[in-house]
Protein backbone atom coordinates (compact mmCIF):
# COMPACT_ATOMS: atom_id res chain seq x y z
CA UNK A 1 0.00 0.00 0.00
CA UNK A 2 1.33 3.38 -0.96
CA UNK A 3 1.91 6.17 1.56
CA UNK A 4 0.31 8.72 -0.78
CA UNK A 5 -2.93 6.82 -1.33
CA UNK A 6 -6.06 8.84 -0.66
CA UNK A 7 -9.24 7.68 1.02
CA UNK A 8 -11.50 6.35 -1.75
CA UNK A 9 -14.60 7.13 0.35
CA UNK A 10 -13.82 10.81 0.79
CA UNK A 11 -16.33 13.13 -0.82
CA UNK A 12 -15.02 15.49 -3.46
CA UNK A 13 -18.00 17.83 -3.13
CA UNK A 14 -17.34 21.13 -1.43
CA UNK A 15 -19.48 21.88 1.65
CA UNK A 16 -22.11 24.51 1.05
CA UNK A 17 -23.06 27.22 3.48
CA UNK A 18 -26.61 26.67 4.62
CA UNK A 19 -28.33 29.57 6.32
CA UNK A 20 -30.60 28.83 9.23
CA UNK A 21 -34.26 29.83 8.89
CA UNK A 22 -33.89 32.32 11.74
CA UNK A 23 -31.18 34.19 9.88
CA UNK A 24 -29.00 34.32 12.99
CA UNK A 25 -26.44 31.84 11.70
CA UNK A 26 -27.27 29.41 14.51
CA UNK A 27 -27.83 25.88 13.35
CA UNK A 28 -30.72 23.82 14.60
CA UNK A 29 -29.64 20.22 14.91
CA UNK A 30 -33.24 19.07 15.30
CA UNK A 31 -34.44 20.66 12.07
CA UNK A 32 -36.89 22.79 14.03
CA UNK A 33 -38.93 19.82 15.25
CA UNK A 34 -38.06 20.21 18.92
CA UNK A 35 -38.46 23.75 20.26
CA UNK A 36 -35.49 23.67 22.62
CA UNK A 37 -35.49 27.48 22.79
CA UNK A 38 -39.06 27.45 24.14
CA UNK A 39 -38.91 25.04 27.10
CA UNK A 40 -42.36 26.03 28.41
CA UNK A 41 -44.01 24.87 25.19
CA UNK A 42 -41.97 21.66 25.16
CA UNK A 43 -42.74 20.82 28.80
CA UNK A 44 -46.42 21.62 28.17
CA UNK A 45 -46.39 19.13 25.28
CA UNK A 46 -44.93 16.33 27.38
CA UNK A 47 -47.17 17.08 30.36
CA UNK A 48 -50.18 17.13 28.04
CA UNK A 49 -49.32 13.62 26.92
CA UNK A 50 -48.62 12.57 30.51
CA UNK A 51 -51.91 14.07 31.66
CA UNK A 52 -53.74 11.41 29.67
CA UNK A 53 -52.53 8.99 32.35
CA UNK A 54 -52.40 11.32 35.36
CA UNK A 55 -55.09 13.93 34.79
CA UNK A 56 -53.97 16.58 37.36
CA UNK A 57 -50.96 17.23 35.10
CA UNK A 58 -53.46 18.85 32.74
CA UNK A 59 -53.54 22.01 34.88
CA UNK A 60 -49.79 22.52 34.57
CA UNK A 61 -49.84 21.60 30.90
CA UNK A 62 -52.44 24.27 30.13
CA UNK A 63 -50.64 26.98 32.11
CA UNK A 64 -47.24 26.21 30.56
CA UNK A 65 -48.84 26.01 27.12
CA UNK A 66 -50.17 29.54 27.40
CA UNK A 67 -46.84 30.73 28.78
CA UNK A 68 -45.07 29.11 25.82
CA UNK A 69 -47.44 30.85 23.40
CA UNK A 70 -46.74 34.17 25.10
CA UNK A 71 -42.98 33.58 24.80
CA UNK A 72 -43.43 32.77 21.11
CA UNK A 73 -45.44 35.95 20.60
CA UNK A 74 -42.75 38.07 22.27
CA UNK A 75 -39.94 36.43 20.30
CA UNK A 76 -41.08 35.04 16.91
CA UNK A 77 -37.68 33.45 16.28
CA UNK A 78 -38.33 30.71 18.83
CA UNK A 79 -40.56 27.86 17.78
CA UNK A 80 -43.01 25.85 19.83
CA UNK A 81 -46.50 27.12 19.12
CA UNK A 82 -47.63 23.68 17.88
CA UNK A 83 -46.18 21.99 20.98
CA UNK A 84 -47.87 24.56 23.21
CA UNK A 85 -51.25 24.07 21.54
CA UNK A 86 -50.96 20.27 21.76
CA UNK A 87 -50.19 20.62 25.48
CA UNK A 88 -53.18 22.94 25.98
CA UNK A 89 -55.61 20.70 24.08
CA UNK A 90 -54.45 17.43 25.65
CA UNK A 91 -54.38 18.99 29.12
CA UNK A 92 -57.92 20.31 28.62
CA UNK A 93 -59.21 16.97 27.35
CA UNK A 94 -57.57 15.21 30.25
CA UNK A 95 -59.17 17.56 32.78
CA UNK A 96 -62.55 17.21 31.10
CA UNK A 97 -62.46 13.40 31.01
CA UNK A 98 -61.01 13.18 34.52
CA UNK A 99 -63.74 15.46 35.88
CA UNK A 100 -66.44 13.34 34.26
CA UNK A 101 -64.81 10.23 35.71
CA UNK A 102 -64.75 11.68 39.21
CA UNK A 103 -68.37 12.81 38.90
CA UNK A 104 -69.36 9.32 37.72
CA UNK A 105 -67.62 7.74 40.71
CA UNK A 106 -69.28 10.16 43.13
CA UNK A 107 -72.66 9.57 41.45
CA UNK A 108 -72.20 5.81 41.72
CA UNK A 109 -71.34 6.04 45.41
CA UNK A 110 -74.29 8.33 46.15
CA UNK A 111 -76.78 6.10 44.33
CA UNK A 112 -75.87 2.95 46.27
CA UNK A 113 -78.58 1.84 48.64
CA UNK A 114 -77.31 2.44 52.09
Amino acid sequence: MSKNSENPYRSTAQPQNVASPSGTGEGDATGGLIPYKNPKALISYYLGIGSLLIFPLGFVSIVLGFMGLADRKRNPVIKGSAHAWIGIVLGGLSLLCGSFGILAIIGGIMSRPG
